[in-house]
């Protein structure tokens, strides 16, 4: 891995989920997505394009039970890619703020590309579900996504009465505020800290 060949391949298979998934940070925003959950994939393939990620995910998920298990997981092989595939974190801006409307929806994502994990959610989502996909799983997503990609993470859906919109603003957001976060400053070469690792 260099900062000129920023991808990763990650694998995981546990008793609810089979797992594929690869990443490309400087990608063109392609994506080839199969999660077993419509709305899900529909969410997976925004955040590769408005990120400019390129992203093929495979996943055989318990969804017989609900869509918890392969949201998570999904979300733990998505961070553990961003995480391989940043490598130490030269060069790149670190920091990033992002708001995303959609309709009547808004959210935002302040994102530190800090290695250190820790993540906070404000708002709420106005129906319970879209499709067969749990409103508060994306919550969760973007928590499994901090923890193991090793982000500061502060996200929040503003408003909203459409959790279609609101679900898809917040994704955009993080999609569109980790594109930020992770591109190369040309004016730097060092890692972006004062302790010379992140």
């Amino acid at each position: 891995m260099s900062e000129h060949d920023r991808t990763a391949a990650v694998s995981r298979e546990t008793s609810e989920t089979t797992i594929e998934l690869t990443l490309a940070i400087d990608g063109d925003g392609d994506s080839e997505v199969d999660t077993g959950i419509g709305f899900f994939d529909h969410m997976l393939a925004s955040f590769a394009k408005h990120g400019l990620f390129d992203l093929t995910v495979r996943c055989d998920g318990d969804t017989e039970i609900d869509d918890h298990h392969t949201v998570e997981d999904v979300a733990i092989c998505l961070g553990e890619a961003f995480d391989e595939a940043l490598g130490e974190k030269r060069a790149i801006r670190r920091y990033a703020d992002r708001r995303v409307p959609l309709d009547e929806a808004v959210a935002s994502v302040v994102v530190d590309v800090a290695g250190r994990p820790y993540y906070d959610f404000s708002g709420e989502f106005s129906q319970e579900s879209v499709g067969e996909f749990t409103s508060v799983m994306a919550d969760h997503f973007a928590l499994s996504l901090a923890h193991n990609a090793g982000l500061t993470l502060h996200a929040a859906v503003e408003r909203g009465d459409n959790a279609h919109h609101e679900v898809e603003a917040l994704f955009k957001a993080l999609a569109r505020a980790l594109d930020d976060a992770t591109r190369l400053d040309e004016r730097r070469s060092d890692t972006p800290s004062t302790k010379g690792e992140l």
